[in-house]
């Protein structure tokens, strides 16, 4: 299509001066919408990392009520997930972000506080670690500051050894109470195909590579 338009914009040029410009803002408009497509289309089953951070375990929040000074304090995400905060009592943070847990304490503590300006930052990042296990260079834990993919995880373990089965690679993840297991063929990804098996990891999880 777009060759043809090509064509016709030579001829307009000639003998349609008002002709010419309409439909080069057609061409335009295909070029401009072209890109996008073909880019969606080679990106089908890519994984999004999550918009906002997801508060884990060992984090440390940085939590203050405007005009409260009383109410400032750094508060530590305990092993099981729950924070407490004076007045607020206590309450999972666990899997939340800073917004929902300020939204949280603002409405455990309008009854004492009238329109309470709350604010929650994450001081220090704990909770988002992972595990990378088996037939990597360097096995071991990872404190993370951003999200990752399993090749990613796989890159910081210092890769894959010489031994390595690349096609039986399993993600364990825990949740409540529960596991599920994520296969990951490295062959097929490194590739380009089956791209949905690299997942974003959540804090917690663990690579094992057989």
């Amino acid at each position: 299509m777009l060759a043809h338009l090509n064509g016709t914009l030579t001829r307009s040029l000639r003998q349609q001066p008002v002709a010419f410009y309409s439909l080069l803002l057609v061409y335009a408009l295909l070029l401009s919408f072209g890109a996008p497509l073909s880019a969606q289309e080679g990106a089908q089953g890519a994984v999004e990392a999550p918009s906002k951070y997801i508060i884990g375990p060992e984090d440390v929040l940085e939590i203050s009520v405007w005009r409260e000074p009383d109410l400032q304090r750094e508060v530590l995400v305990r092993p099981d997930g729950r924070i407490s905060f004076p007045l607020a009592g206590d309450f999972k943070a666990a899997g939340r972000t800073p917004e929902q847990i300020q939204e949280i304490i603002t409405q455990r503590i309008q009854r004492y506080i009238p329109d309470p300006v709350v604010t929650v930052t994450v001081r220090t990042i704990g909770g988002n670690k992972i595990y990378v296990i088996g037939q990597v260079k360097a096995p071991g834990a990872y404190v993370i500051g951003r999200y990752v993919d399993v090749l990613q995880a796989l890159t910081l373990a210092g890769g894959l050894s010489e031994f390595a089965d690349e096609d039986s690679i399993r993600i364990i993840r825990r949740e409540a109470g529960r596991e599920t297991v994520f296969p990951f063929e490295y062959d097929d990804v490194k590739k380009g195909r089956k791209l949905q098996q690299n997942i974003i990891l959540r804090g917690g999880d663990t690579v094992v590579v057989p």
